[in-house]
């Protein structure tokens, strides 16, 4: 018989979160996704979960002494029993440490399942106390990157509790076959501080004196989408740097089908801010591109340098155009480390590999 498995996620479909839609369909047992904030608000397929009804019912518990918990929090806690949840998966700490005592409550074990932000933010971190209640009450504490576990030792999460299992990315990635055919790179995330993404703008500026005719396709949006803009208009290079918003799983495969390699550079925000492990890194490596980005976070247990891309430190703009340049002069080289990459994410991060040792976890959670 299925595991009947609730995750929680605050937002719902984002690119950026493609992680828990593999999750979704890719996990063994009866899912159930919840979302709409750190308390989730809505159960896909049903709805949201807080009605008259259930205010009216908490407000009576309330003044009869029976609950402790809010309105919103009763109509979570009935859809847990009404559906008979028997595990949470918490996708960020923040969700987890939003729901742990609603878990304790319902004696249902709770799987924490860290990204990126929530373990490196200073303000989140101690917001949620040192996530002291999550770490206790944790069946499995996740991390999708080394530096991340290392993070989440320090402020103490027990060792035996935490595992390391970072994302793969879609299978399509790796059934695509590159053909280098264009001067091009290719670059998709969100445009915010952690991903600079200015900073590949200023490199590639450097590319365009020797190779004029080069493209770089930067895909995504964000905060920083307009400076980013403005910044391409400023050096005069709007004929060469596309900047298309958003893409599609489907167009950022058309991009890679024909660039020379994938760049992101990635820097630990002013907030502490850092990448987990960057999904557009893996689905790029997997499709048979080089990677060109930064010794940062998850990135450097992806990425071997010289093998399958290469790294740079954290806000090296001439480094980077450096190693662009490399690979628009040598096609060969490119597709050699692409073919590495491809081979690396089949062998080390495939999607089956990341989906089976979830399972485990979960399965273990409920023994």
């Amino acid at each position: 018989m299925k595991l009947r498995i609730a995750i929680c996620s605050p937002n719902k479909n984002a690119y950026s979160e493609t992680f828990i839609m593999a999750q979704k369909n890719g996990l063994m047992g009866k899912i159930f996704y919840y979302f709409g904030g750190l308390l989730p608000n809505e159960l896909e397929g049903h709805g949201k979960l807080s009605n008259r009804y259930t205010e009216v019912s908490n407000i009576v518990k309330r003044k009869i002494k029976t609950t402790t918990f809010n309105s919103e929090e009763e109509a979570f806690i009935s859809s847990l029993k009404k559906n008979k949840i028997q595990v949470v998966l918490a996708q960020y700490g923040v969700t987890a440490h939003r729901i742990v005592d609603i878990c304790r409550h319902l004696k249902i074990p709770l799987v924490t399942h860290f990204h990126g932000y929530d373990a490196s933010m200073h303000s989140f971190i101690e917001s949620c106390g040192n996530y002291k209640k999550v770490f206790d009450y944790s069946a499995a504490v996740i991390a999708v990157s080394q530096t991340m576990k290392e993070r989440l030792l320090q402020i103490g999460c027990p060792e035996n509790k935490l595992v390391y299992n970072p994302y793969g990315p879609n299978d399509s990635f790796l059934a695509l076959k590159p053909e280098f055919l264009t001067e091009s790179f290719i670059g998709v995330g969100r445009f915010v501080d952690k991903k600079a993404p200015y900073y590949i703008i200023l490199s590639f500026q450097k590319v365009l004196s020797k190779y004029p005719n080069a493209k770089l396709i930067l895909g995504g949006d964000g905060p920083l989408f307009e400076v980013c803009h403005n910044l391409v208009k400023y050096l005069k290079i709007e004929q060469s740097v596309i900047l298309p918003g958003p893409v599609s799983r489907e167009k950022f495969i058309d991009y890679l089908a024909s660039a020379r390699a994938f760049v992101q550079h990635s820097v630990t925000a002013i907030s502490g801010d850092q990448e987990g492990t960057p999904v557009a890194i893996l689905e790029a490596s997997a499709a048979g591109l080089p990677v060109i980005s930064t010794r940062h976070a998850g990135i450097k247990d992806v990425v071997l340098e010289g093998e399958t891309g290469y790294l740079v430190n954290e806000h090296d703009v001439d480094g980077m155009a450096e190693k662009m340049l490399m690979l628009l002069s040598n096609k060969e080289l490119a597709v050699r480390l692409g073919k590495n990459g491809k081979e690396r994410i089949n062998n080390h991060f495939s999607l089956k590999q990341h989906l089976d040792k979830l399972d485990d976890i979960i399965a273990k959670a409920v023994k």
